[in-house]
């Protein structure tokens, strides 16, 4: 039976042409299940259906309290399935078990907040100065949403949007990464079980170039948020600028991970490694840039390729596994290219460089996308490991003499996501952060988020910010009515028909 993976207007469909992707888990090359692979056409009808659904207001006239609640019991329906879930977000991107139920916690956090807060903002009332006029401020949503998703946190990518989408009473086309589609199909399944209307949530699994393509082109798009690569990104501002739609763009960083001398040794050693090595660096806000001060600096690269050099790489489900394997064969050739581009460049490798084989623990290396850690050190600004996103395992060493040298080599990027600063100096800390050109940094911590609280970058990092109360505005427009209750004859101009007769 071909496969059904398109949501359109209610329904699941198979691609009008009936094409099909089979999906492989990158940890061992085993298939993991069928997908349609929409056209352009295909997101055409689901973009209809939304347009439809959305001019009709079937969900936009529906109170704010009573779209959180179907949140809510989204957020419940992960919570309840929550095992299901992480191991289909396993499967389709390779990472461990344990960080794939990490990451439906996450998830499940998210719709709860936004479930909280789709009714909290009703509007507000401005002050005219006359008693006679009732001017307010009320916030309606954008319309209908295109949303394109990443593929290294597909689910909670994806709920990053589709919470404030719902909260603010819009309809969406959702475009997940061809690679990891199959939490975005769970997730709209549970979604029709729990009543949305038909044509507010529509789901096209496919290729970017032709699924995702009409949602920042189509003029029934009224929005379009993109999670992914500065490149496209770039395309998809162009495409979305004819029909000047509203744009939302998270295009990853090249972060830095300041640690001054005086930092807690062992914890910034400890913690280098999981900004630079969690989910082998496929992480838009991963520390990939270690900028220490020069005086600790040998002793600290020297710690932290001693860890990189012990860190145990394997599959989803290799209890000795602490960390996976890249996306794809593609990806981990772009990544090896990243680093002998450095290597010509001068950069020295530490460890790693190469691809991971053999057996570790309970997983065959050589049947998945395997890369060791790797530390560059002996790097100069501007080289290209420095300048470029590797999104992989890979960490560049550059080094500092003083607080103004810091903050200027952890600014000298084209990105501005994430930053972190290490110090028990509390001044200095809130120095550096206050002059870090970043969306965020962490004091004497790397990665952490809460969903309350804006996320987003400065620079070319992208436009607008995701979570907190501005990533619900997002999906909203603000519109002033103002209410003359007692209207009068102004008398500005003059009532000459009066006057003849």
């Amino acid at each position: 039976m071909t496969a059904q993976t398109l949501f359109i207007d209610g329904r699941w469909e198979a691609a009008a042409d009936g094409a099909t992707r089979e999906i492989r888990c990158p940890a061992d090359g085993s298939p993991v299940g069928d997908v349609s692979e929409a056209s352009a056409a295909d997101t055409e009808r689901a973009i209809a259906a939304a347009r439809r659904a959305f001019d009709d207001r079937r969900w936009a006239s529906v109170p704010a309290a009573r779209r959180g609640k179907l949140l809510g019991r989204l957020a419940d329906g992960i919570r309840d399935r929550h095992e299901e879930f992480a191991r289909a977000e396993a499967l389709d991107t390779g990472k461990r078990i344990v960080e794939a139920r990490i990451d439906m916690d996450d998830i499940v956090n998210c719709f709860d907040y936004f479930a909280e807060l789709a009714s909290k903002d009703a509007g507000r009332l401005v002050d005219a100065g006359s008693e006679a006029v009732v001017s307010r401020i009320q916030y309606e949503p954008v319309g209908v949403c295109g949303l394109i998703t990443p593929w290294n946190y597909p689910l909670l990518q994806a709920a990053w949007k589709i919470g404030p989408a719902l909260a603010a009473g819009c309809s969406f086309v959702l475009k997940p990464a061809e690679l990891t589609p199959h939490t975005a199909i769970l997730t709209l399944r549970l979604l029709d079980e729990l009543g949305l209307p038909a044509g507010v949530g529509n789901l096209v699994t496919g290729a970017g170039a032709q699924a995702g393509a009409p949602l920042s082109s189509h003029p029934d798009v009224d929005m379009v948020s993109f999670t992914g690569g500065l490149v496209t990104g770039r395309v998809i501002a162009a495409s979305a600028a004819p029909t000047v739609k509203k744009v939302a763009l998270e295009l990853g960083g090249k972060n830095p991970n300041v640690v001054f001398a005086d930092a807690d040794f062992d914890a910034a050693v400890d913690n280098a490694l999981n900004a630079a090595f969690v989910h082998s660096g496929q992480v838009c806000s991963a520390g990939a840039r270690l900028v220490v001060q020069d005086s600790i600096a040998e002793e600290f690269v020297d710690a932290l390729v001693e860890r990189a050099q012990q860190i145990r790489i394997g599959g989803p489900f290799d209890d000795a596994a602490e960390t996976g394997p890249l996306i794809s064969a593609a990806h981990r050739d772009k990544v090896h290219a990243y680093v002998q581009a450095g290597v010509a460049e001068g950069a020295r490798v530490r460890c790693g460089g190469e691809f991971a084989t053999g057996t570790s623990g309970s997983s065959d290396l050589d049947a998945g996308f395997y890369y060791r850690m790797t530390v560059l050190d002996q790097v100069r600004r501007g080289m290209s490991v420095v300048v470029d996103e590797a999104f992989g395992p890979v960490v560049t060493v550059e080094t500092f003499t003083d607080e103004d040298d810091a903050v200027a080599t952890a600014n000298d990027t084209i990105y501005g996501l994430a930053g972190a600063v290490w110090t028990q100096d509390a001044g200095k800390a809130q120095r550096v952060a206050n002059r870090l050109r970043h969306g965020t940094v962490w004091i004497n911590d790397f990665h952490p988020y809460l969903p309350q609280a804006e996320w987003g970058g400065f620079g070319q990092s992208g436009v607008g910010r995701e979570l907190g109360p501005t990533g619900l505005d997002e999906y909203r427009e603000a519109k002033h009515v103002y209410q003359n209750i007692a209207p009068e004859v102004t008398g500005w101009f003059a009532d000459r028909t009066r006057q003849e007769n």
